[in-house]
């Protein structure tokens, strides 16, 4: 593209005929003007649509990508004789979310919320391009909410991985997925009454990753630990997961997926601020991951005389969940120091969450729920709009409301269903029991490797 189009662009479809650019400085000087006033006017009602939904669609994938990121850490974080049913409990979890978010879920979370606490209960319908009015296009919109709907339910997976049948599971993220997080996302992104209060939570450090967060402490409560993982005498046994480079695969697919995360949920790209703004969150978020890493590293170090992979790998995501609530406020100093104690925050909780043998197999507990609060409560330091109070009552609402719904799902289901494999199911891995197919065969049966 040439100067003469891109400026044509920037002008909104402006006549930039007359504009010659010639060698003289003068005429450059000229030049230089005529463009600044040209972009300070904005561009055009059309231009800053595309400009828009161009936003909400690349983000939105950037953001879908992060369910292979969480199916690759999950699947390097359990034994080899439980890959495949991570593998096909993320693919499942996405494919059910598309659907609630569409049959139910959006509307329940934006439609008629006004001030209050629920949307309505009816399918989102999707204009014709002829007749889609508004600042984007209704479809880039509705999927980039949409991706953000999975990301909940992912975090569950994780938690209660290798001991949970399939099905259940499964019907716990169609309840979550269709009503839990558009219901709690509707008090704030829908404007319900936490948004009219003055809450704040920029790109869902309590909205998305605190709720699937609470989803999951309630999950591995009812559900208990693996076998093996608590001794009699107290002692926790370590089980180490089956391969760490899929674990930073997966981490690191889930660091890019979050520019889309935060980036996106700047809502605009009509404007030279809004772009300014995207990128100053891009660099935020890296930021933040970077000393969350560096953070976790140092401390581990410093405790057990090793550096820890899980620790690190961890460390980046605690740091981009806590970051996740205001991402855009902060300088780059207090980005990092905002992502550095997530780090710390994992490194504190991992051990703690053992002594109370409660048993999350990839840490989301502690990066999701733990951090996910602190970076709730860390809004009000950079960001003069937000008051402590009244971001600890959006905490305790959201988490209230969470938990205790998700421990009754939880419980119907376990009285019912049931929602753990048998002892010998468990032994001989849930790829054969619940899958059928083993990921890594050439190891040998599942019952040989107890």
């Amino acid at each position: 593209m040439n100067l003469r189009k891109l400026l044509y662009i920037l002008a909104g479809g402006a006549t930039l005929s007359a504009l010659v650019i010639e060698p003289s400085l003068a005429q450059t000087t000229e030049t230089a003007v005529e463009v600044t006033e040209a972009v300070a006017t904005g561009v055009s009602a059309e231009t800053a649509y595309i400009f828009n939904t161009f936003l909400f669609l690349v983000t939105g994938f950037l953001v879908m990508f992060m369910a292979a990121g969480f199916a690759m850490l999950e699947a390097g974080m359990v034994r080899t004789k439980n890959v495949s049913m991570q593998l096909v409990k993320n693919i499942a979890l996405y494919s059910i979310a598309s659907i609630m978010f569409w049959i139910v879920g959006y509307n329940l979370m934006y439609d008629g919320v006004d001030g209050g606490y629920i949307g309505s209960f009816l399918p989102k319908m999707i204009p014709a391009p002829d007749a889609d009015p508004g600042d984007y296009s209704a479809a880039s919109d509705f999927f980039f909410q949409l991706v953000f709907c999975a990301t909940t339910a992912s975090i569950v997976s994780g938690t209660l991985a290798e001991r949970i049948k399939l099905w259940p599971f499964l019907i716990f993220t169609v309840v979550l997925t269709g009503f839990f997080y558009p219901i709690t996302g509707s008090w704030q992104w829908g404007g319900g009454w936490l948004s009219e209060l003055g809450f704040s939570d920029f790109a869902g450090s309590t909205i998305v990753h605190s709720v699937g967060g609470w989803a999951a402490l309630s999950g591995a409560i009812l559900l208990g630990a693996r076998k093996g993982k608590f001794g009699a005498d107290g002692r926790v046994h370590p089980i180490p997961g089956s391969s760490m480079p899929l674990v930073m695969l997966g981490a690191m697919i889930l660091w890019l997926g979050w520019f889309g995360f935060n980036g996106g949920s700047q809502l605009a790209l009509g404007s030279a601020a809004d772009a300014s703004a995207v990128s100053r969150i891009f660099v935020n978020t890296n930021m933040a991951a970077a000393a969350g890493v560096i953070a976790a590293m140092v401390v581990t170090q410093l405790i057990y005389k090793k550096v820890d992979v899980t620790m690190a790998v961890n460390g980046a995501l605690a740091g981009l969940v806590s970051i996740t609530a205001e991402p855009l406020a902060p300088s780059l100093f207090m980005a990092l120091v905002i992502g550095g104690i997530g780090g710390i925050i994992v490194v504190i909780v991992v051990p703690l969450l053992d002594k109370l043998k409660i048993d999350d197999v990839v840490g989301a507990i502690p990066v999701h729920l733990v951090a996910g609060i602190w970076g709730t409560l860390a809004v009000p330091i950079t960001n003069a709009d937000a008051g402590f109070g009244t971001q600890i009552i959006g905490i305790v609402a959201i988490g209230a409301f969470t938990f205790v719904a998700s421990a009754i799902v939880w419980t119907i289901l376990k009285a019912t269903v049931g929602i753990r494999v048998g002892e010998e199911e468990e032994a001989s891995g849930l790829d054969l029991a619940e899958i059928g197919v083993e990921a890594y065969p050439e190891f040998g049966t599942g019952s040989q490797r107890l």
